[in-house]
């Protein structure tokens, strides 16, 4: 039985490429820190490594829904509540129970259903319409953008991290 293997073409394997570094340049942050390092904080900023890692799974995984779901996948932010506001806060915190390795699995696994939508999505220029939201103006995004986003939150991110880890034991990811 012959399985049929899709074309990886430039353009995705470029955009499997630039997700593969971020997601890299942030978990490389992490490398060698007990749960409790990871859920320190060590800025004025409320972030802490842990944190990071479970706001980034967790913005790629409504950002891969939304391409396949659309904007029903997010939700509308206009009607949030405070609760809800708290919960999404928790996203940027190590909870009790919560260990690194638990949060960098669960990582992994996102990003291996993104690579996989990267490969296996018919077209890159299939549109979405934003979620409700504040910040988003009434706009359609394209696959490809999501995946360009969902880079660039992971590199805003990894910058965060790079800061927290050094203030934190000293350690530096570049220099």
């Amino acid at each position: 039985m012959t399985v049929n293997t899709p074309t990886i073409t430039r353009e995705r394997a470029d955009l499997l490429e630039m997700l593969a570094k971020q997601r890299h340049a942030l978990r490389f942050t992490t490398r060698d820190l007990t749960d409790e390092q990871a859920g320190r904080r060590t800025t004025a900023s409320e972030l802490c490594l842990g944190g990071l890692i479970k706001h980034v799974t967790s913005v790629e995984r409504s950002w891969a829904d939304f391409i396949v779901n659309g904007p029903s996948a997010m939700g509308d932010f206009t009607t949030m509540t405070e609760e809800d506001w708290a919960r999404r806060a928790d996203e940027f915190r190590m909870l009790p129970g919560e260990t690194l390795a638990g949060l960098l699995a669960a990582y992994e696994e996102v990003a291996r259903r993104t690579d996989e939508l990267v490969v296996s999505l018919p077209d890159l220029d299939a549109t979405q319409p934003l979620p409700k939201a504040p910040w988003f103006e009434d706009a359609r995004w394209s696959a490809r953008r999501v995946f360009m986003h969902i880079a660039a939150e992971t590199a805003q991110h990894a910058g965060h991290a790079d800061i927290i880890r050094e203030s934190l034991d000293g350690a530096k990811s570049m220099g």
